[in-house]
């Protein structure tokens, strides 16, 4: 469907209405696009489950990337998460596969004993606790994730919120390494990229905006009606709304 020949108010109601339950983002097919990273995050995950013999992965979201990532689980596979909405979504998802989905705030410690896995993974965690994944993995076990890195989405905080000097520098890769290595993690692969995030029309934004909360904190249509239509006015102009991300995967081993 061609949403350029809909009106600003007719797209920016459908998408402020519309769900933003779950990590799913199939709302936006043909409506933006966000470049892949490169190494394929999906499939690492599931040639280390394959191996793992008790897998942890936090921040589980609603469960589609862990769903996705294997038809063959650790006998011990649990999953965490906070969000009541996602936890619902998750366990609907996860225990007919065998997960246990256990609710958890995000906030230390984790709700399990002292080297308990061989295998912990989390897929974009808002928070990354590096002493808790240290305490709960077992000797040789791995921490495998992709993070959100510095600067995601700065072009769309900016356009709402004005200059963000600071957008995600604790997240740089060079201080997480640090973190990591100061719990008596190894390092063992570290990739970086940024890659294009392509925004066709205006109710893209909103929908984008109200499930990615961090990206304006104080989003709503209400608040930023004048700024949306003149968002709305550039994209029909440019044909896009241009902005970027990036991610990197980091596996850290447990000495």
């Amino acid at each position: 469907m061609d949403h350029s020949s809909r009106s600003f108010d007719d797209l920016v109601a459908e998408a402020d209405a519309v769900s933003v339950d779950g990590w799913d983002f199939s709302w936006l097919d043909g409506r933006a696009t966000e470049e892949r990273p490169p190494w394929g995050y999906q499939r690492l995950l599931g040639a280390r489950l394959r191996e793992a013999h008790a897998a942890l992965d936090i921040q589980t979201g609603g469960g589609e990337v862990l769903a996705g990532a294997t038809e063959t689980y650790p006998p011990t596979m649990v999953a965490t998460e906070s969000w009541p909405p996602n936890l619902a979504r998750a366990t609907r998802l996860l225990h007919p596969r065998g997960v246990a989905v256990v609710a958890d705030p995000d906030e230390p410690p984790l709700p399990f004993a002292d080297g308990a896995f061989d295998l912990v993974s989390s897929r974009h965690p808002a928070s990354v606790h590096w002493g808790e994944i240290a305490r709960v993995l077992g000797p040789g076990g791995s921490y495998l994730s992709q993070h959100v890195g510095p600067a995601t989405s700065l072009e769309l905080t900016e356009y709402f919120l004005g200059p963000w000097p600071t957008s995600g520098e604790d997240r740089h890769p060079d201080v997480e390494t640090a973190e990591a290595r100061a719990v008596g993690l190894e390092v063992v692969d570290l990739r970086t990229a940024r890659l294009r995030m392509e925004f066709f029309d205006v109710g893209a934004v909103v929908y984008f905006l109200r499930k990615v909360l961090w990206t304006v904190p104080d989003f709503s249509v209400a608040t930023y009606q004048d700024r949306l239509r003149e968002m709305d006015a550039r994209i029909r102009h440019d044909g896009l709304f241009l902005a970027h991300s990036t991610r990197h995967l980091i596996e850290a081993r447990k000495r």
